[in-house]
């Protein structure tokens, strides 16, 4: 991808509900671009819109109108075919169910994407063993989702969104499972992927995620009421959200 170019660009985007008089923009007339390499959040009260854009910019709901681009790729108006393997590549997911399969350990539901990305079993595994190491649960590889605690569970989560190494991470509430360790933990590698160039939007009620990223968007009604690019010197950085742990 060339570096000058947005990671993410949505254009007039809309997504609306309903007919007639009942007719609900859930995301109305939308213009979003996220450079390479940065860390967005997004902000707002339940039910303004925040997981349906993330839905749209990863290309799982196909908008009403306007346009969403991907490294550079209009992905609106690709065949399904072609925005299934976009994504593999392009984009990885955390959701905030989960998602895990529930008949896969912790190893094969960070696997499975890899493996269907094309990679061979024994890449899959070794990068699968990598991730679990990194997010704390090297000891839980074999474990089904089932004998998995919640935040254990939205750390292979995090994990299987980073295997095949995404241009692009959208997390819905990805620290909304884990105490207060474990969401230091993750935002700690949140910064090193964002320091290797990696980006991220990223859907959050907590203040600690919204105090590492260089930028906040506040939604309200499917529409960019706030958007506010945060100096460095702005962010307290993972020492200082100590503070903002009471």
């Amino acid at each position: 991808m060339n570096v000058s170019q947005p990671a993410l660009r949505a254009r007039h985007l809309v997504k609306a509900h309903g007919q007639g008089q009942g007719r609900v923009r859930a995301v109305d007339e939308v213009d979003l671009e996220v450079p390479q390499g940065q860390l967005l959040a997004v902000m707002g009260p339940s039910g303004c819109g925040k997981s349906t854009l993330l839905h749209l910019l990863g290309g799982l709901e196909r908008p009403t109108g306007g346009e969403v681009w991907v490294a550079g790729r209009r992905i609106d108006t690709l065949s399904e075919r072609a925005l299934a393997r976009l994504r593999r590549r392009s984009v990885g997911f955390v959701f905030q169910a989960f998602h895990l399969v529930e008949e896969l350990s912790a190893a094969e539901n960070v696997e499975l994407p890899a493996l269907l990305a094309g990679r061979s079993r024994r890449q899959a595994r070794r990068r699968a063993g990598h991730l679990l190491e990194r997010v704390g649960l090297a000891g839980r590889a074999r474990h089904l989702p089932a004998q998995l605690s919640g935040g254990q569970r939205q750390r292979v989560a995090l994990a299987r969104a980073l295997v095949n190494e995404p241009l692009v991470v959208l997390a819905d509430e990805p620290t909304g499972n884990l105490d207060s360790a474990a969401t230091l933990d993750v935002l700690r590698i949140f910064e090193e992927l964002r320091a290797a160039g990696q980006t991220f939007v990223v859907v959050t009620h907590d203040e600690r995620v919204a105090a590492t990223a260089d930028r906040l968007i506040s939604m309200r009604d499917g529409m960019f009421v706030d958007d506010t690019w945060l100096a460095g010197a702005a962010r307290p950085g993972l020492g200082g959200l100590i503070g903002l742990e009471g």
